[in-house]
């Protein structure tokens, strides 16, 4: 399960349709260690339509998403109830979540930290990507 402001995430498809995505934090509750990450909503399919493959947008695994770390891939096949899943930010574009990824692994110092499982920061974001989120003035 995740959650949002404190609430369980259970959106339907079509009130996912406004986001990409969301930047997350996972919480192993035994030990206090986290990890911040991002993840889409929509991955891109292929299917076979008359010969000819033909690509379509479908739901990710993000229900059952707990992170690219090899470490907590690992741990959370042996306890799943010792993870809390909580979404920090839903994004409208991909950019907004690379960027909001970035930026709440900076605040938070996960690289140096010794309660964070992040062994890199990994961004490459564009002005353009981000653009509806400045102010206007």
């Amino acid at each position: 399960m995740w959650l949002y402001n404190n609430k369980e995430f259970d959106y339907t498809e079509e009130q996912l349709k406004p986001y990409q995505g969301f930047v997350y934090c996972i919480t192993e509750v035994s030990t206090g260690m986290k990890y911040i990450g991002k993840k889409f909503f929509w991955a891109k399919k292929r299917r076979i339509v008359k010969g000819k493959k033909k690509g379509y947008l479908a739901e990710s695994d993000w229900k059952q998403y707990y992170g690219s770390n090899v470490t907590i891939k690992e741990k959370v096949e042996q306890n799943p109830d010792d993870y809390r899943r909580e979404i920090l930010r839903l994004c409208a574009t991909k950019g907004e979540c690379s960027y909001f990824e970035a930026k709440l692994q900076f605040e938070n110092n996960v690289l140096i930290r010794d309660d964070y499982y992040n062994g890199i920061i990994n961004c490459r974001i564009n002005q353009t990507s981000v653009a509806h989120l400045r102010e206007k003035k």
